[in-house]
């Protein structure tokens, strides 16, 4: 798997990966360029909320020039923009992506998890579609399968980062609010880092969510032939990995971050065969 897989921004996203077909590799590239610099215009460093906005708003202005079939001279649209036409792929879903980005620079609470659940089928569910589409392999069936397992994805993120979200100069959390008030944990917990018994066992349902989602769709891995089903066996395999090791810390995500290490990776590779 490329080395880019195991950093934070969209990390459990397949990206150039040896796996895949050489021809497709710079689309996927294309993708995920896109997707990562847009979320770190509403994640990363310290610009005010109307500039992140603004920068936001200048990625979803260079898609009205593809669609209008005017120029465009951003360096990830002149990369991502014979990908688009190539393979006919549809803009909703990156508007999709910079719709949710703008809400991750407004909206820093959820309140139950049809929220966050529309959060990841924004953030999350178009990169798996967009794949499906190079794939031409977008079926109705595909489509729900890679939902479920992009919204699992985005999830074991969330999971994996709730002590890294709750820290930054704007704290977040993706913790439904009614899964904590069920839970007995408040946000003062969350702010203190402190895993009492009540957060374990609240990030175990949230854990167990996760992978209910993940084995949903993990028969795609199956569905599709050769590499690309290896690709999607492997990234199912590595994020039930991640859960795993959320779970030998005892849920413990503040001490430090559950993260795909060297030696996770012949494990991995064993369960995707």
């Amino acid at each position: 798997m490329d080395a880019e897989l195991h950093q934070r921004h969209y990390e459990n996203f397949p990206v150039a990966s040896v796996l895949l077909p050489r021809a497709l590799r710079g689309p996927v590239a294309a993708i995920y360029a896109f997707a990562r610099s847009a979320d770190d215009f509403a994640d990363e460093g310290q610009l005010p909320a109307d500039q992140r906005l603004a920068m936001l708003a200048a990625y979803r202005a260079e898609l009205d020039a593809i669609e209008a079939n005017k120029p465009t001279e951003h360096p990830v649209f002149r990369r991502l923009r014979p990908a688009i036409a190539d393979h006919d792929l549809p803009l909703p879903l990156f508007r999709d992506l910079l719709d949710a980005f703008e809400q991750d620079v407004v909206k820093t609470r959820y309140a139950n998890f049809a929220e966050l659940a529309d959060y990841c089928r924004r953030s999350a569910n178009p990169v798996g579609r967009l794949l499906l589409r190079l794939f031409r392999a977008d079926t109705p069936e595909n489509l729900l399968r890679a939902d479920a397992i992009c919204t699992a994805l985005q999830l074991i993120n969330h999971w994996q980062d709730v002590g890294i979200d709750i820290a930054k100069p704007v704290p977040r959390s993706y913790l439904p609010a009614d899964d904590m008030t069920r839970f007995g944990v408040r946000e003062d917990d969350l702010k203190r880092r402190v895993a009492t018994p009540d957060f374990r066992r609240l990030l175990r349902f949230e854990v167990e969510r996760a992978r209910s989602l993940m084995v949903e769709g993990a028969s795609l891995g199956r569905v599709l032939p050769g590499r690309i089903g290896l690709e999607i066996r492997a990234i199912v395999a590595g994020g039930l990995r991640v859960l795993e090791k959320i779970e030998a810390v005892d849920y413990d995500v503040f001490r430090a971050r559950p993260v795909l290490g060297a030696l996770d990776w012949p494990r991995i590779l064993w369960r995707a065969r």
